[in-house]
């Protein structure tokens, strides 16, 4: 199969750096944009063009079009703070939604015939069946799902019209670092649990919060369904090699690992990597918070025959404190 050169948008971030790295190991060409509002440049290889800019640029699209010949997109690029966007509901609008029109139509125009979304559970809203299938019906609580559902709708219809076909990813808890220590996330103003509770381990913070302790759930806190990155990652390649392998099809798929975990089953495993409990404080429930998020993953694992290498929450936890103390060595030198 041809490895057509990759355009990654938000390639600096947290979930594009590893997909970056995932491309490289794998042998494709890759170019990254990001406008490094949440993305950090010493993420990206040296190796690997990079435009500093927004998606929403369109002569800088066109420009990267054109100079990397990219044949597929891996779309990454937007906001993804769930209580920001309820209080920034017109943000999330313009950086998912909008620009991603920009993209899109610059690629239509352009012929780039493959893209591949970051899409999210928050899609589902607060779902009745569990784990959680993707024909559910998309019921969005918050305007971050609601920005991405539409984005969704808007590569379906394109790719009915349009020489290209697309895939969305949805994903589920995305935890962990890069086993080798080359990204991780990073975060600036992060709402992770596990990244904020590995900054708490580390000593940036006095503590967590645990938002909701009265959910309809066996400990009152929320569950979630946590997925590597870099097996996330590893999902991304093999999505790409399937629509560049069968152009008349589209991928719908979640991404998790059909098990969820309670914000204090995940607080208890990072106690015992510690060899001791960090300081936790209660609070009321955050806004936009379904109790119960896991995913169905069969769809991802028989149509892209995806085996996850981390998928328990000791080693995911383990790599997010290594990256979070590289992170403070990093810092210290």
């Amino acid at each position: 199969m041809q490895k057509l050169p990759v355009l990654v948008t938000g390639g600096a971030g947290y979930i594009g750096s590893h997909a970056v790295l995932a491309l490289q190991d794998a042998g494709w060409p890759v170019a990254v944009i990001d406008n490094l509002s949440n993305g950090t440049r010493e993420v990206v290889p040296q190796d690997v063009p990079f435009y500093e800019g927004s998606i929403a640029d369109r002569d800088l699209v066109k420009r990267i079009f054109a100079e990397r010949q990219i044949g597929a997109i891996m779309h990454f690029a937007g906001s993804i703070v769930v209580p920001e966007s309820v209080e920034k509901p017109l943000e999330y609008y313009q950086n998912n939604t909008i620009a991603t029109h920009a993209l899109l139509s610059a690629a239509v125009e352009n012929g780039v015939r493959h893209i591949l979304f970051s899409s999210t559970a928050a899609v589902y809203g607060a779902p009745e069946t569990i784990p959680i299938p993707e024909d559910e019906p998309k019921q969005p609580i918050n305007p971050y799902g609601a920005s991405k559902l539409m984005t969704e709708r808007m590569l379906a219809d394109s790719a009915a019209a349009y020489d290209m076909n697309y895939g969305a990813l949805r994903y589920f808890n995305v935890s962990g670092a890069d086993p080798d220590g080359r990204t991780g996330q990073i975060g600036k103003g992060s709402t992770h649990l596990i990244k904020i509770a590995v900054e708490a381990a580390v000593g940036k913070r006095n503590h967590i919060d645990v938002y909701g302790t009265d959910y309809p759930t066996p400990d009152g806190t929320c569950i979630r369904d946590y997925i590597h990155v870099s097996d996330l990652a590893d999902a991304h390649v093999r999505a790409l090699e399937r629509l560049i392998e069968r152009p008349d099809e589209n991928l719908v798929m979640n991404c998790g690992y059909g098990q969820g975990l309670s914000v204090l089953e995940v607080l208890d495993a990072l106690d015992r990597s510690l060899n001791q409990p960090l300081r936790r404080q209660m609070k009321p429930r955050r806004a936009g918070d379904p109790p119960t998020l896991v995913a169905s993953n069969q769809r991802l694992v028989e149509t892209l025959e995806w085996t996850p290498r981390f998928a328990d929450i000791e080693t995911i936890v383990k790599h997010a404190l290594e990256w979070e103390r590289k992170l403070q060595r990093d810092a210290a030198q």
